[in-house]
């Protein structure tokens, strides 16, 4: 199966996904938040697929939403489908992150903003470029994070990192990351795919049962509930989407100019 959105291939029991809008920074708009989601599900299934990497094509890792497509949905005023409302495909793709038996890495090649971030987050393991960078974006456009980060940062960095990071938007360089643990490693950006595949190899190499049951334990005890958190920001988000704020957020965004936000 080919996706429009991202590329798949599997080979020595490595599947790696790589999201593959590079013209527009691998935004999660078309089709590739259904093509990631997808991907992921089968590699789950697939007997022969012991490890997941998740990376981007081109420059960037992942821009996060497609602004421009929410420009349209909020200028159109398109109404998005219950099922978007209740459970996003954001959070069903998480969710079958964490299901999925595999461990997942993230190779981190360029720019993780906003969801894109907390898509790196939401992977069991994070590899970075020097030339990755990191942001909590959402305030700089009047919303909320999505995509699980007020889950997985508090978890990664420790509270009172993470509420610096989420309240503050500022972007953090690829040394900045490895010192909050964002990530385990850093590399040179011709070396990354390799120092991810050495990784993937090395945890292929091993007892998948072993490290499943280990990967599902792990989560299994760690405090909290995804389910619960996600379900929370889905509802801060859909009271974000509504604001003047988020109106403002996305139009200075389109018209490259610093936003001015009223508190509504």
């Amino acid at each position: 199966m080919t996706y429009k959105c991202l590329l798949y291939d599997v080979k020595d029991g490595i599947a790696t996904l790589t999201l593959n809008r590079p013209e527009r920074l691998n935004a999660l708009g078309d089709t590739l938040r259904d093509d990631l989601l997808d991907a992921i599900t089968r590699s789950s299934v697939d007997p022969s697929v012991r490890v997941m990497i998740v990376t981007g094509a081109g420059k960037g890792f992942c821009a996060g939403g497609d602004v421009k497509a929410m420009n349209e949905a909020k200028e159109g005023r398109r109404e998005r489908p219950l099922l978007e409302k209740i459970a996003p495909s954001r959070d069903r793709t998480l969710l079958a992150m964490r299901d999925a038996p595999q461990p997942i890495i993230a190779a981190v090649n360029g720019a993780a903003a906003g969801a894109g971030m907390n898509l790196a987050l939401g992977c069991d393991l994070r590899i970075a470029s020097t030339q990755a960078k990191f942001a909590q974006a959402f305030v700089r456009r009047g919303l909320h994070p999505d995509w699980g980060g007020t889950y997985f940062l508090p978890r990664v960095v420790g509270m009172a990192n993470a509420c610096e990071l989420i309240f503050t938007g500022d972007l953090i360089d690829a040394q900045e990351a490895l010192r909050l643990g964002l990530v385990s490693q850093v590399v040179a950006p011709e070396e990354l795919m390799a120092a991810a595949h050495t990784l993937a190899s090395k945890i292929a190499a091993g007892p998948p049962l072993a490290i499943r049951l280990a990967k599902r334990a792990l989560y299994r005890n760690a405090d909290g509930d995804l389910r619960s958190a996600l379900e929370f920001e889905t509802f801060a988000q859909n009271v974000c989407f509504e604001t003047e704020d988020a109106r403002e957020g996305i139009r200075a965004f389109m018209e490259k100019r610093p936003p001015i936000f009223r508190g509504h």
